[in-house]
Formats: structure tokens, C-alpha cells, sequence
């Protein structure tokens, strides 16, 4: 069960990188968008590590 959802917790973080990385390209990024979705990456960022 753990594995699963560290592989879950990784979909996850891999997907916000991909979707931070679009927002930067766009000619006029959110700046709103892009701190919540770094706050995102963060917390799971910090959970992956507690099972290290």
C-alpha cells in the first residue's frame, strides 16, 4: 500500500512541475497560479520525504 501511494504522490508532483512549466511559457503567466501550484509541489514534495 505505501508504494502505491508514493507512486501516487509522484504522478502528482511530476504533473505540477509539467503544469508550472506550461504557466512560465504562456506570454503573461499568473503569478497567483504559479505560487499556489509551487505550494503544491512543496507539500507533496515534504510528504515523499517522510517516507525516506
Amino acid at each position: 500500500m505505501e508504494t502505491s501511494h508514493i507512486s501516487a504522490l509522484q504522478t502528482k508532483h511530476a504533473g505540477l512541475e509539467r503544469q508550472i512549466a506550461d504557466e512560465l511559457l504562456r506570454p503573461n503567466p499568473n503569478g497567483n497560479l504559479l505560487m499556489e501550484l509551487k505550494r503544491r509541489k512543496l507539500r507533496i514534495k515534504e510528504e515523499l520525504s517522510s517516507y525516506h
